[in-house]
């Protein structure tokens, strides 16, 4: 399940919450009662942001070995493999 960091405004907190691609957390009760943490002073109607994050590509010449990924070579990095970076997707 993806992981998702919000910050909330009123309060200036991010908290990181696992939930599915396609649910939305909107407000700071709800962020809290996902992530397991006490609400503190911050009314639970407080709105939230999902911030955007995550999604980053390594490339291998940011890898300090200089390897090349897996889905950079092999049949995975073929044009029917998964799209060279998205081994396990395709």
């Amino acid at each position: 399940m993806p992981t998702y960091d919000y910050l909330c405004p009123a309060n200036n907190h991010v908290v990181e919450v696992n939930h599915k691609m396609a649910e939305k957390v909107a407000t700071w009760g709800e962020l809290c009662r996902r992530a397991g943490i006490a609400q503190g002073v911050t009314p639970a109607a407080a709105k939230v942001v999902r911030l955007i994050t995550g999604g980053n590509v390594i490339h291998a010449g940011s890898l300090g070995s200089k390897r090349e990924r897996p889905c950079d070579t092999g049949p995975c990095g073929t044009p029917t493999g998964c799209g060279g970076g998205m081994c396990g997707f395709g």
